[in-house]
């Protein structure tokens, strides 16, 4: 067969595979979210819990309450983390490492906690397991259940009904933690086990290879790590080459399992927002949206990495520079589509030595606002945002008040929801363009952190912002970002980026709950039928193409004409 008919064959049958499970567990994962949210009954470990927090388990909190606990419990994580780097050769299972320097554990400590993992260091040398495992394992657990409790704010915006309230953040955060995270990871890492992902505390072995030579390889309770940081959409590998190595990732089956844990909670959230605004359909209708981005990214990055001309690639089919050929080119584009597309940031190939046009799905996957499905909860409540921008764009068209899911949607919500999409764009922009701006930093990036200079090496550095203020936490290699100008700037970008949208979020979730439902009339637009799915479709894509295309041209898109 021909080699690039034979990896569209095993690429569509991978991606069937994994839509297959995924519809399997939409329904039962969906609803367990929705209950877990909803149920009036707490788990005795619960009710342990809320004493120890002082929390009234039956209390909800407004919109600013609910802020100001998810800003104080990341300031709480952001100083742990800080400090067990800071820490490290007092801790047990330190392996004998130093402490991490001070801008890189400020740089880790702000990623870990905003569920961004961005990891600016060499895994092996750097982190022992204890910092790995009460650091950035603890944090790859709670940062998620925070977004999802963001997200299940604003939908209880849209359900409430003139309360003023949204729940609260405490019972939030435990019963994502205790019910969903921990149970799913933990049937996870056996099954990773299972498969031959690495569990132990061996530290490091010197073993001879098979030429005579002494080979270090080291150890270390990854599968327990591997399951959370995919489940979570976190993404920081327990070693530098993240899930292309054999140790976190060994077999084209693992790799199909990471792609569905990546994907798992962000489809199924849909469900539970259909659920609990008591109409499936608009679940459904959100669903699609973040379907046909997905597979609309897919299929382009297969095209782009099996057409590349070149005798190497033909002869293999595929450009296959920087892949595992464990993996092939469909397993690395399913893998990295999945990564990007939600806020994992996991690689399981290197996409710096990715065609130019290739390269740059991943990139556009990040753009888009991380909607296809998006992160675990970061991704319902993105999407969610952008579908009001979609109605009030749909009631100018017919002069109308728009109204979504019985709210109208006034000045003020239009408002905070505008803001929270250009935040992301305004950080990676303003952090690609100081790069470039200020005499001092530019020389220092262009001599010491740039390899490729020239437009990839501009697409290398927009490449680090975007996953920075995105929080996806991936790199797209060839860029050396342990500097203090990348250090400090991507550490801003991941902590404005995380927090920011998250205030505007709430305080939209807020807004909501404070209105009364408005009764549908003929003027009302359906929100739950393909017509309001290619709406809020073409809105993504058009909100995406008026902000990054220009930097887009400069970048992938100037590399890729004259490739």
């Amino acid at each position: 067969m021909d080699p690039v008919a034979s990896a569209w064959l095993t690429g569509g049958l991978s991606l069937v595979t994994v839509l297959v499970a995924l519809a399997i567990v939409h329904r039962p994962l969906g609803d367990l979210l929705a209950h877990t949210y909803t149920s009036t009954k707490d788990l005795r470990v619960e009710r342990g819990l809320y004493r120890v927090m002082g929390v009234d388990p039956r209390s909800e909190q407004t919109w600013q309450a609910y802020a100001r606990s998810v800003l104080a419990f990341s300031l709480v994580g952001i100083l742990a983390v800080y400090l067990l780097q800071r820490l490290q050769p007092v801790l047990p299972y330190s392996l004998g490492l130093p402490a991490v320097p001070e801008w890189l554990s400020f740089n880790t400590a702000i990623s870990f906690t905003a569920n961004t993992n961005w990891q600016s260091y060499l895994a092996e040398p750097t982190m022992g397991y204890a910092v790995q495992a009460l650091g950035l394992v603890v944090q790859n657990v709670v940062s998620a259940a925070v977004g999802m409790a963001v997200a299940v704010a604003l939908v209880r915006g849209f359900a409430y009904r003139s309360t003023g309230t949204i729940g609260s953040f405490w019972i939030d955060l435990t019963r994502g933690t205790v019910r969903v995270l921990l149970p799913i990871s933990l049937l996870a890492a056996l099954v990773l086990l299972a498969a031959g992902v690495v569990q132990n505390l061996a530290g490091f072995q010197d073993v001879q290879t098979l030429a005579g030579l002494t080979q270090t390889l080291p150890g270390g309770p990854v599968a327990s790590q591997e399951a959370i940081r995919l489940l979570g959409t976190n993404g920081g590998g327990f070693y530098n080459a993240n899930s292309a190595h054999p140790f976190e990732n060994p077999t084209g089956l693992t790799n199909l399992l990471q792609v569905l844990l990546m994907l798992l909670i962000p489809s199924a959230m849909p469900r539970m927002f259909g659920t609990m605004v008591g109409d499936r359909r608009q679940g459904y209708a959100i669903l699609a949206v973040m379907g046909v981005l997905f597979l609309a990214l897919w299929a382009a990055a297969m095209a782009f990495e099996t057409a590349a001309g070149g005798t190497a690639t033909q002869l293999a089919g595929a450009a296959m520079e920087g892949k595992e050929t464990r993996f092939g080119v469909d397993g690395s584009v399913l893998f990295g589509i999945a990564s990007t597309g939600t806020s994992t940031g996991a690689v399981n190939s290197m996409h710096d030595s990715w065609t130019a046009l290739g390269g740059m799905m991943p990139l556009v996957a990040m753009m888009l606002g991380e909607v296809a499905p998006g992160g675990v909860g970061a991704g319902l409540y993105g999407i969610l945002v952008l579908a009001i921008i979609a109605v009030f764009v749909a009631g100018l068209l017919v002069g109308r008040t728009p109204e979504y899911l019985g709210k109208k949607i006034t000045a003020k919500e239009i408002k905070l929801a505008a803001l929270s999409i250009l935040v992301t764009p305004t950080l990676v922009l303003g952090g690609t363009a100081l790069s470039f701006a200020i005499p001092a930093v530019r020389a220092d990036v262009e001599a010491t952190s740039i390899w490729n200079p020239g437009v990839h090496g501009l697409t290398e550095v927009l490449y680090a912002f975007t996953s920075a203020a995105n929080n996806n936490g991936s790199a797209f290699a060839g860029l050396t970002a342990d500097t203090d100008w990348f250090t400090v700037a991507l550490g801003v970008a991941i902590l404005l980026g995380r927090l920011v949208p998250i205030i505007l979020v709430l305080a939209l979730a807020g807004s909501l709950a404070s209105q009364d439902r408005v009764p549908t009339t003929a003027g009302t637009l359906p929100t739950h039928t393909p017509l309001f799915v290619g709406l809020t479709t073409g809105v993504i894509i058009l909100v995406t193409a008026l902000t990054y295309f220009p930097v887009l041209a400069l970048g992938p898109l100037a590399e890729g004409l004259v490739a």
